[in-house]
């Protein structure tokens, strides 16, 4: 019996080596979303200079000095917040730090129907160890308690998690600790700033469309054999259009021509912008990354 056991565990290991396990709440536990992924490279998600770099670096010192923390009484848990506009890869770059990190990830959706409180608060403390727990386009179903009354009425009928019951998850009496949680909203201007202070949020970086660097990068990566002077030119180009340009669009025109660079040049006017920049929008740059 005990060889038997023994076996399934390998087998099951072996299934999920080198890939990324997604969970999704059913229920009161998590179960694994789909078959495991092959694992994401983290280089593959191109964010502006120096921000993957800040996320990763702050993740692996909270993973590596849990003693730190208990050392000075202060609840061992992380909280980062990714915010900008759709396509642009905050998604993406949580799902290539999971596979760096050799982690899993935990998708809640707090738009769900049924999902009251206690609930929540059970499945972010019984997430697989070694997990990151995702709340995805949290503005969806939280608003600032400044919105107009009737805004907060519709977002209420959605679910039966309330706001208060959300902080209490990520930092009540009762919330889990060795956890990493991380959220995004395409909105940070629509959040309650009860939810994002921290000791809720301890890093916030804005995931925005495509720098100069970006362009290049991006075009290195998918033809690594080109010139660079290839690479500057179209990011010039790319620019020239005066357009907010995301990563998915980006992604998209290079899919188009995977051989052929050259012909990106001919068709760099369908970089067509998927929403536009808001004067709220761009003053997300300015405001400060960490909380």
């Amino acid at each position: 019996m005990y060889h038997c056991v023994k076996l399934a565990r390998q087998l099951a290991m072996q299934k999920t080596e080198g890939k990324t396990v997604i969970y999704t709440a059913m229920g009161s536990e998590w179960r694994p979303f789909g078959y495991p992924r092959r694992r994401r490279p983290l280089s593959s998600v191109v964010l502006d200079q120096g921000v993957g770099e800040r996320i990763v670096k702050d993740v692996r010192e909270f993973i590596n000095n849990p003693s730190w923390y208990t050392d000075r009484g202060i609840p061992y848990r992380r909280g980062y917040l990714l915010y900008g506009p759709p396509g642009c890869g905050k998604s993406s770059f949580i799902t290539a730090l999971a596979g760096e990190l050799e982690y899993s990830i935990c998708i809640l959706n707090l738009s769900e129907r049924g999902l009251a409180d206690d609930r929540l608060n059970h499945l972010l403390n019984v997430a697989p160890q070694q997990s990151i727990i995702l709340l995805e386009d949290v503005d969806a179903a939280f608003v600032s308690r400044e919105e107009s009354p009737q805004t907060n009425v519709a977002y209420e009928g959605l679910n039966r998690v309330t706001f208060s019951g959300l902080l209490n998850t990520i930092d009540g009496v009762a919330s889990a600790e060795a956890r990493i949680l991380f959220m995004t909203t395409n909105h940070l201007n629509r959040l309650d700033p009860a939810l994002v202070r921290p000791g809720r949020v301890d890093l916030k970086e804005y995931i925005g469309h495509v720098s100069p660097y970006q362009l290049r990068r991006l075009f290195q990566r998918f033809y690594p054999d080109s010139p660079v002077e290839t690479a500057e030119n179209f990011a010039k180009e790319a620019l020239a259009l005066g357009r907010p340009i995301s990563a998915a669009q980006i992604q998209g025109l290079f899919l188009m021509h995977k051989h052929d660079p050259q012909a990106l040049f001919g068709h760099i006017d369908f970089l067509a912008p998927t929403v536009a920049i808001s004067s709220s929008q761009s003053d997300l740059r300015s405001q400060t990354r960490t909380l």
